[in-house]
């Protein structure tokens, strides 16, 4: 099911009434979710991303816009009669129920054409479990299970009906990092396996990065970037992008453009051709980096952590924006210790510039 959003905007009133200052929680969102796609809505706390979710479902009225699924305007539908499946943060279990119950209740709320015998509903309750492999767990209380299986019954609940879209809203901000690593590759299988369009919300980047099949990135209600996850880190369209999206973060440094030439301080560090002398935000990826006995950047060594495959260099420049410059290298790379120094090169489609103003980015020509 394709999911349309037409200049969605949602606009709260202030809390002050004296001050009367409204928030926009979301400013004129347009974005077309492909049919059998999994979207992930990405950004920092306060962007939008749920509310924009909460609007899909049905749980928020836009204050102006349109929601369509498929060819079907459902801006005005209740929740009950747009045909989702929603995954709350904290799972919204009963605790009161058995698994095999919360995962039927959803079935026994059908009514006229939709309502389905006990045969039917129990079959329908037992695939979804078997899904998302729970169907050992049925007769279970809620308080019995772990923290990722009681987020597997919460989905298979919200797959029982068959939906046309799932929406998952932080879906595995209470588990910890292994189970979160598990269930993500889980919810991706899932989606996979049934084809539904998914929305899928998180702050969590890598969570967003390793399972969406596109990603948007949002800032105070507003659109900053969609695209695929790769493309998007690989091109990040403003500064806000490139820091949000990588671990570790983008390196960040005061930088000048001076005759078609990069230079962070006193050092010219790149060609930069076609951009005009100015003030520029330099980003450079942590694996930008390339240690060279005649590097163009020299920094001063703090640290070398070693990390098995990689090797992760710690300096500090005067340029760097950053407490500290980390760079990330193949641990073939030899780096002495006992220097004060570290000299690097840099990989030119790894550095990026940024408009000091706007912090929009500024294209040059990568041989």
């Amino acid at each position: 099911m394709k999911v349309e959003l037409q200049n969605l905007t949602k606009i709260f009133p202030s809390r002050n009434k004296k001050e009367n200052s409204e928030v926009i929680a979301v400013n004129n969102f347009t974005f077309e979710i492909p049919d059998g796609k999994l979207v992930g809505l990405l950004g920092p706390s306060g962007c939008g991303k749920s509310t924009t979710l909460y609007m899909i479902s049905g749980l928020q009225k836009p204050t102006s816009g349109k929601i369509f699924f498929g060819d079907e305007d459902v801006t005005e539908l209740t929740p009950e009669n747009r045909g989702i499946g929603l995954v709350f943060q904290n799972y919204a279990l009963y605790p009161h129920m058995t698994v095999k119950q919360n995962i039927l209740f959803p079935l026994q709320n059908l009514k006229g054409e939709d309502k389905m015998d006990k045969e039917t509903m129990l079959k329908r309750a037992y695939e979804a479990a078997k899904l998302v492999q729970i169907d050992e767990l049925m007769d279970r209380k809620p308080s019995e299970l772990s923290g990722g299986q009681q987020q597997r019954v919460a989905i298979a609940r919200a797959l029982v009906k068959m939906p046309r879209v799932l929406l998952l809203d932080e879906p595995l901000s209470n588990l910890d990092a292994r189970l979160r690593l598990q269930t993500r590759e889980e919810i991706r299988r899932i989606q996979r396996e049934t084809g539904i369009t998914t929305v899928f919300v998180t702050h969590d980047q890598e969570e967003a990065m390793s399972i969406s099949d596109v990603i948007v990135v949002m800032k105070l209600g507003v659109v900053q970037q969609v695209g695929k996850p790769q493309e998007v880190y690989d091109n990040p369209t403003n500064l806000f992008v490139a820091k949000f999206l990588g671990t570790p973060p983008i390196n960040v440094f005061d930088g000048e453009v001076k005759g078609g030439k990069l230079y962070l301080g006193e050092s010219a560090v790149l060609d930069v051709p076609g951009v005009d002398d100015r003030a520029v935000y330099v980003g450079i990826r942590p694996e930008g980096f390339v240690p060279a006995e005649d590097g163009v950047l020299e920094a001063n060594l703090s640290n070398v952590e070693v990390m098995g495959r990689d090797v992760s260099i710690v300096s500090t420049h005067s340029a760097s924006l950053n407490p500290v410059v980390r760079s990330i290298v193949d641990a073939d790379y030899k780096i002495d210790r006992a220097s004060e120094t570290v000299k690097l090169n840099l990989k030119p489609h790894k550095v990026f510039l940024f408009d000091k103003e706007t912090e929009e980015r500024i294209y040059f020509e990568v041989n």
